[in-house]
């Protein structure tokens, strides 16, 4: 009998798309075993997510299943009827998809949401349904769940939308999990917990997890074996160690080239160039052979066939039937080391551009029949920070800690309650509407999603035109775009086209070239590239870091991916309800981290090569309402560091060298403070 607990061989899919047929997953084969995890990688569009739904027996109208095997212990799932089908699908094997907001039913509340689950799967009843499932939410590590199963979806964090999905998922105690992208969206922090969770659950309770992920450090720490996939099928196969000691598929080797961090400081990432091919085509040769770097005139004709470089480590490339093979890796079998980091201009003569003091936005809390002001969330209260010309400060924190109200606030997108906000010396918060319009050229902001950000009604060329049109910068407009386009990347004769028809990553492009068509000192980029793939980041960053160069731009980045932090900013300011905690160079916060919730989030942040024994400080609880923050300081109820007087009074700011100060008890206040 086997030990296997999945078994999947040849797995292939079809979908209909109009009058052509799409192959998202194509003869795709891999084992997964009890308390193991094994982790998909790979780009979008390359066919990790339609595998999964595949396996569920869980595809769109327009998708079937034309060949293939899928055994989930020894049943074999392909055979089954539906009926049955629906009896395995989450009472023997579960799937936690990638978008908790849209995954989680808005009308129902959590516990009617578990109750489902559990009626259906364990014919469970009244009280016995409700003990389960405050056993179940207690056991992913939401506080209060007799409270929180009368809420409905939109009254959750991100955070314990996701953990809410885990225990729906959890509650029938299936034997496989399949975890699509489970923490693309969150916070570092969250995503540790999130991740420890599951880990946690595999070893206790004995179940295999399949982790579709495009984060290889997430694969790095979590995983035992990796699979990576493109244009529909498995390129490469291996245990974690081997394969991220020596990824061997050309593909491979570029997605940890593009991957950003201190060591690529000062040169540009590596990209993959192209996309992903469609999956209409009838395939002549090796699918990555259009953007690979070490294509052979074979590779274009030969559909290659898999090759072991080590036990139980395989490869789909036909380099390595070549006497070639052995130069194409490196001596130790890892990616080419990076160069060493540039040092970082001065630049600490020059006058802000930018400088804000004391920025407070506060919204008021309206209650009863009359609407009276109850109160106020305090979104931001009372943040200082510098930008200048041609440098970039990183604001990172975590999810509703204020970031994108500060960018907002700054281009008074939302008015400021209080504070100073100078740009080139001028105070932006006593102008009139009337002169913050000629204003607004210099500053400008590129927003989070591309795809809510640009009207999917307007062509390109309008999107770009319209601000230019509004500030009255449109001076031969038709020139001005194809220049601009070309600028980004992307090409002129892309200006007839919709938002729709574009990438992600093109979006996104579209979305700087809008910003930069009225020729701005100052963008605040709002994490914008949060939801890319690790290619795409890197075309989005290089692209970032050379129009700073050509044209002195000033950069407030806003992110929790202190990888591109590393990267690409001067400075960093670290953000906690409402309030900036610590701030400093890139170098001294992320190398010498005074503050204790600086050092919480830099210990959450998977490696790709990750240390035996790494400590993870893990936060207690979830990061208060701004609307009743805590006295003190506001991080004191989660500090693992805290003293008495932390509970009392908000902490001074403790200068340690040039620039580099933390507001934090533990260190002695600085003479003068």
């Amino acid at each position: 009998m086997s030990q296997a607990l999945l078994q999947v061989q040849d797995l292939t899919v079809e979908l209909a798309a109009g009058d052509r047929t799409l192959r998202p997953v194509d003869r795709v084969s891999l084992e997964l075993g009890r308390q193991e995890t094994f982790a998909l990688l790979g780009e979008s569009g390359c066919g990790k997510s339609m595998t999964a739904l595949a396996l569920m027996r869980l595809l769109p109208e327009t998708g079937r299943i034309i060949a293939g095997s899928v055994r989930l212990g020894e049943t074999e799932l392909l055979a089954l009827p539906e009926a049955r089908m629906r009896d395995a699908r989450g009472r023997r094997m579960a799937m936690i998809f990638q978008e908790p907001a849209t995954a989680l039913n808005p009308v129902m509340t959590v516990g009617s949401q578990l109750a489902e689950t559990l009626a259906r799967h364990r014919g469970l009843q009244g009280e016995a349904i409700r003990q389960q499932a405050i056993a179940g939410l207690e056991a992913v590590g939401i506080p209060d769940p007799g409270r929180h199963l009368g809420q409905y979806p939109f009254q959750l964090s991100g955070g314990m939308k996701q953990r809410t999905l885990i225990a729906m998922a959890l509650a029938a105690e299936p034997e496989l999990l399949i975890a699509d992208e489970p923490t693309t969206a969150l916070d570092v922090t969250i995503q540790a917990q999130v991740l420890r969770l599951l880990d946690d659950l595999k070893r206790r309770t004995g179940m295999g997890i399949l982790l579709i992920t495009h984060d290889l450090a997430v694969a790095a720490e979590y995983a035992q074996r990796v699979a990576v996939m493109y244009a529909g099928e498995l390129v490469e196969t291996a245990s974690r160690e081997a394969f991220f000691q020596g990824p061997a598929h050309p593909y491979s080797r570029q997605l940890f080239a593009a991957l950003p961090g201190q060591a690529k400081r000062g040169q540009p990432l590596a990209v993959i160039p192209g996309t992903v091919p469609d999956l209409a085509a009838a395939f002549a040769g090796c699918r990555f052979a259009d953007r690979c770097g070490q294509v052979l005139p074979r590779c274009h004709r030969e559909i290659p066939s898999w090759a072991e470089v080590a036990p139980g480590h395989r490869v789909r490339c036909l380099l390595y039937a070549e006497t070639i093979a052995r130069a194409f890796l490196a001596a130790d079998g890892r990616p080419a080391a990076a160069s060493p980091p540039a040092a970082p201009e001065s630049g600490a003569a020059a006058a802000p551009l930018l400088r804000v003091a004391d920025l407070k936005v506060h919204f008021p809390i309206r209650k009863g029949l009359l609407r009276q002001t109850a109160g106020h969330v305090k979104a931001v209260d009372g943040v200082s920070l510098e930008i200048t010309a041609g440098r970039t400060l990183a604001l990172v924190g975590e999810s509703g800690c204020g970031k994108t109200t500060v960018g907002k606030a700054l281009l008074r997108l939302i008015p400021p309650t209080s504070g100073r906000v100078e740009f080139a010396g001028e105070d932006l918060s006593v102008l009139s509407s009337r002169a913050l319009r000629q204003r607004r050229r210099h500053l400008q902001i590129v927003f989070q999603d591309p795809y809510s950000s640009l009207n999917p009604r307007m062509r390109v060329a309008d999107i770009i035109e319209e601000g230019m049109t509004a500030l009255g910068v449109a001076a031969e407009p038709s020139r001005r775009i194809a220049a601009l386009l070309e600028e980004v990347g992307l090409s002129p004769d892309m200006v007839r086209r919709y938002p729709h028809e574009f990438s992600g990553g093109q979006r996104q492009r579209i979305a700087i070239a809008r910003a930069l068509a009225v020729s701005p000192r100052l963008i605040v980029c709002d994490e914008p590239t949060s939801a890319l793939d690790v290619s795409v980041q890197a075309q989005i960053l290089n692209l970032l870091r050379r129009l700073q160069a050509d044209h002195g731009l000033a950069y407030l980045f806003i992110t929790h991916n202190l990888a591109v932090v590393e990267f690409l900013a001067h400075r960093v300011a670290v953000m906690y309800l409402g309030r900036i905690v610590e701030q400093g160079s890139v170098e001294a916060v992320l190398g010498r981290p005074r503050h204790p919730y600086t050092r919480a989030l830099l210990s959450a942040v998977p490696t790709l090569h990750p240390r035996t024994g790494r400590e993870v400080i893990w936060l207690k609880g979830e990061m208060p309402s701004p609307a009743a923050p805590p006295p003190g300081c506001h991080f004191h109820p989660r500090c693992p560091e805290a003293l008495p007087e932390c509970r009392s009074h908000y902490p001074k700011a403790r200068l340690f060298d040039d620039g580099h100060y933390a507001h934090c008890h533990l260190y002695p206040e600085h003479p003068g403070s």
